[in-house]
């Protein structure tokens, strides 16, 4: 990619961030980001669709990464209580992005799209289970249910938020198991 291309599209992407850690997505204007950015309107439109466009790209980079972070995709089965701990690692690496950009109108934005992703990842591993309905369903509890936990307890101690939501997750996976 072309050094200039690069740079404009960190100084957008950069100046999209700055606005929406300080207001609400539907808040923003492309006028506004475009002074921030000091670039002009058709610029911005030469990258983008529009502030929307802009805001699902960087949501997807951040799953992207969170989901690639998953070293053992196979550990969903093999040993839940693990893939958990390393979801939630990943989370909390991406930890001030996820809350500047799935803010407001945006907050169930991270947790859909990270099942999305994550089933995905998942299917690849075991096609088997794509079109299994009680599989989905387990994975898509598993997945939701430990994410608003976690938001919901983040003040205590990481460690032990961890390590029990994981728990959980294996004995769901276990109660699967002996369907």
């Amino acid at each position: 990619m072309d050094l200039r291309v690069e740079k404009t599209e960190r100084g957008i992407k950069n100046a999209f961030i700055e606005l929406r850690s300080k207001k609400p997505l539907e808040k923003i204007t492309i006028k506004e980001l475009c002074e921030l950015a000091c670039i002009n309107k058709s610029t911005f439109y030469s990258h983008y669709k529009d502030i929307y466009d802009l805001s699902d790209s960087l949501e997807e980079e951040v799953v992207r990464s969170i989901t690639n972070s998953i070293s053992h995709p196979e550990y969903i089965k093999e040993n839940p209580a693990e893939f958990t701990k390393e979801l939630f690692l990943a989370y909390l690496s991406q930890n001030s992005l996820t809350m500047i950009l799935f803010s407001g109108s945006r907050r169930n934005h991270l947790v859909d799209r990270i099942e999305t992703s994550i089933k995905e990842m998942v299917f690849k591993e075991y096609p088997e289970y794509r079109e299994d309905a009680v599989w989905n369903i387990i994975l898509g509890y598993c997945i939701q249910g430990g994410y608003h936990t976690f938001q919901r307890n983040r003040e205590g101690d990481m460690t032990t938020l961890i390590s029990v939501i994981g728990e959980i997750t294996k004995a769901v996976q276990e109660l699967y198991g002996t369907l």
